[in-house]
């Protein structure tokens, strides 16, 4: 009896240390902890063919750089892209595939967010209408949802059910045409964008050296083209992704086969477009094989970045404050291969980039003042990563 009572004092002396000793970081055990103010989720989509199974979830503190591992939130074959419904309710992710259910077609998949947990719920999954859905967009009113089909070049738009799932296309377009460059011999519709009034999307097709531009009646999720129809782009370049500045007066796009950077001036009036700059993404000393890929401005408007696979770098410019054309600042290195995506969070302290091919997420701080950009020695393993987004986690 002297022994039991002797066990039960020495477990009652160090039962509150036991509670209040830090727990090992597993990769889910994100997934149970209530959200702490100020916090964010960090959503991650990737290529499924090795060892990912879907999209994963990290949580970010802002305030320090911290992120945690939450793991995997949702299972969905090539789930590359992701967006956001505006009540940030509901993500949305194009499954990057050739055939489903026997259609020569993608798919696009809809989840409900649990935002004390970071883990999503599947809704629905609906058919794209064309091969390898490469990116898409949630219009600001929650109504319509757009898609790029890169593989076959065409662009559907879909209605929005207020239960979060995705409706079948009520608007479908398929371009046509050709370039210069073997992989332009015909279409590749490779992103959509929309107007800050959310009047027009803009449409980057790789395989035509043009921006594509049409009007969207968000409460029909319907588009028709614009007049002109589009602007074209330095023949041969391959355009890929379209942003706006924060003013919303001005426009760049990115062209992956000519690592080129394209400065628009935009007339909100009629949707159009006129060129303004065209600046290398590159040094000039750079002779290898370089495909840039994902474009960003800062939430402030004075940076742009872009990055750039084979280099394997984010390149850094400064925005002119009234031009609003660019100046290279630097290239920093991603400390990975392939940087497909990179994001900036939306306090603009931080960008995280997603080196698809050796499966890291690297952490960089950004300076306010400059935009240069620091790694803070955070190296995230993530199988694949394609594309990260940000949401506010309560």
């Amino acid at each position: 009896m002297k022994i039991i009572r002797y066990a039960c004092l020495v477990f009652a002396a160090v039962l509150p240390a036991l509670l209040a000793a830090p727990r090992p970081q597993g990769a889910n055990q994100g997934a149970k902890r209530v959200p702490s103010k100020g916090e964010l989720l960090v959503y991650v989509g990737t290529y499924t063919r090795q060892d990912s199974k879907g999209i994963y979830a990290y949580r970010f503190q802002p305030s320090t750089g911290k992120l945690t591992s939450i793991g995997l939130v949702a299972e969905t074959e090539n789930p590359s892209f992701l967006a956001l419904h505006p009540n940030h309710r509901f993500l949305y992710a194009v499954n990057e595939i050739s055939n489903y259910e026997g259609q020569s077609a993608g798919s696009v998949s809809s989840f409900s967010i649990e935002v004390k947990t970071g883990m999503l719920t599947a809704l629905n999954k609906v058919t794209t209408r064309g091969t390898i859905p490469a990116h898409l967009v949630v219009d600001k009113t929650g109504k319509s949802l757009i898609v790029a089909n890169y593989g076959s070049g065409s662009v559907a738009a879909f209605p929005l059910n207020a239960d979060g799932s995705v409706g079948r296309a009520s608007a479908f377009v398929q371009h046509s045409g050709s370039s210069t460059g073997p992989r332009q011999r015909g279409p590749h519709a490779h992103a959509v964008s929309l107007s800050p009034d959310n009047r027009f999307v803009f449409v980057p097709d790789l395989g035509l050296d043009q921006v594509l531009s049409y009007r969207l009646d968000a409460a029909k999720s319907m588009l028709t083209p614009n007049d002109p129809p589009f602007t074209k782009v330095t023949q041969g370049s391959g355009p890929r992704h379209f942003v706006f500045h924060p003013d919303g007066k001005f426009a760049y796009t990115l062209s992956e086969m000519g690592s080129l950077v394209t400065v628009f001036a935009y007339d909100h009036t009629g949707g159009t477009l006129k060129e303004l700059q065209t600046i290398s993404t590159l040094p000039k000393d750079f002779s290898g094989t370089n495909n840039s890929a994902e474009l960003q401005v800062h939430p402030n408007g004075r940076f742009l970045y872009a990055s750039n696979r084979g280099h394997d770098s984010i390149a850094v410019f400064a925005i002119d404050p009234r031009a609003r054309t660019l100046t290279l600042v630097e290239h920093v290195p991603t400390r990975g291969k392939m940087p497909r995506n990179f994001a900036i969070d939306p306090t603009g302290a931080y960008l995280l980039a997603a080196n698809q091919n050796t499966n890291n997420i690297v952490l960089f701080r950004i300076a306010r003042t400059t935009g240069r950009l620091t790694p803070t020695g955070d190296d995230l393993k993530t199988p694949s990563p394609v594309c990260i987004i940000f949401l506010l986690a309560r």
